[in-house]
């Protein structure tokens, strides 16, 4: 779990720095475990684009993950540790004593032929996924529920760890990795550790076409469009953008406001907002 880097021989390899897939134990996926995945190129239903900058990449296999991890008190041996291309993290192949075949997130730190399980009563051990009552304060944990059964929807990507700092009522305080602190339901589940490959914020991406390689097309500033393209665009030369504040390219204010619903139900269950963003200024990038 590091990361590799090139002679500069390309212009594309002088700042590429890759992940060495230490960790890595198997290089094809279980068949019983990844469906096609369609890809939407950003569009919708009726084929209009939603989502710009969106199309092309490789061909992926969706590996269908446990988040739910709802086989209670059924040990789990970790056979294999994979790469999966649809996210950050790696993912962990376990074996169930019944023979059924799961994929989890790889938490750091675990380590094929590892027993794990999860349930009320399971051992806080890395790997293992409780609710969270039964973990106790400052346990670093990901993987996090936030409507019990549902399945895991926060603290899942690469290096991402939560930290239960309280416990009162039917709530369980968490300190989030954006910093915000948060209460979620007892009965919501979690699992004990941190998410692994804690080098992919460190990777480079060297050259464009690795981001082409993964779906992303290219991205071009408003400032340099028409003005029937963007609000930014226009003018003679290198002109401002002609407004108290950027905006996007349907004229709603962008880069740092806020876009969350005041009346959402959940904002109750906030203690603390996350970190505020540095600003940037109007030579910050665009739209």
């Amino acid at each position: 779990m590091g990361t590799r880097s090139y002679r500069p021989y390309t212009p594309g390899t002088r700042q590429c720095t890759v992940s060495d897939f230490a960790e890595i134990t198997r290089s094809e996926p279980e068949p019983s475990l990844t469906v096609s995945k369609h890809r939407k190129k950003g569009r919708n239903n009726r084929g209009v684009i939603t989502s710009r900058r969106r199309g092309g990449g490789h061909k992926r296999l969706y590996r269908i993950i446990d988040f739910r991890r709802d086989k209670h008190n059924i040990p789990a041996k970790v056979a294999a540790i994979e790469y999966d291309p649809n996210r950050n993290a790696r993912i962990a192949l376990v074996y169930y004593r019944d023979g059924e075949k799961r994929y989890i997130l790889h938490p750091n730190g675990l380590k094929v032929g590892t027993t794990i399980v999860s349930g009320p009563d399971s051992p806080i051990e890395i790997g293992n996924a409780l609710p969270l009552s039964n973990i106790p304060l400052g346990t670093s944990v990901h993987n996090i529920e936030l409507y019990p059964g549902r399945g895991a929807q926060i603290v899942r990507a690469a290096g991402a760890t939560a930290q239960v700092v309280a416990k009162e009522g039917n709530y369980v305080t968490l300190k989030l990795p954006s910093g915000e602190v948060r209460m979620v339901l007892k009965e919501c589940y979690a699992t004990i550790g941190q998410v692994g490959n804690l080098d992919a914020r460190n990777l480079s991406t060297g050259k464009a076409g690795r981001n082409r390689w993964k779906g992303r097309r290219p991205k071009v500033r408003g400032s340099v469009m028409n003005p029937v393209d963007h609000p930014h665009g226009g003018g003679e030369g290198r002109a401002p953008i002609g407004r108290s504040g950027p905006v996007t390219p349907w004229g709603k204010p962008t880069l740092g406001a806020k876009t969350r619903k005041p009346k959402k139900p959940s904002s109750s269950l906030i203690v603390r907002r996350r970190r505020k963003a540095s600003k940037r200024g109007r030579g910050g990038r665009e739209s």
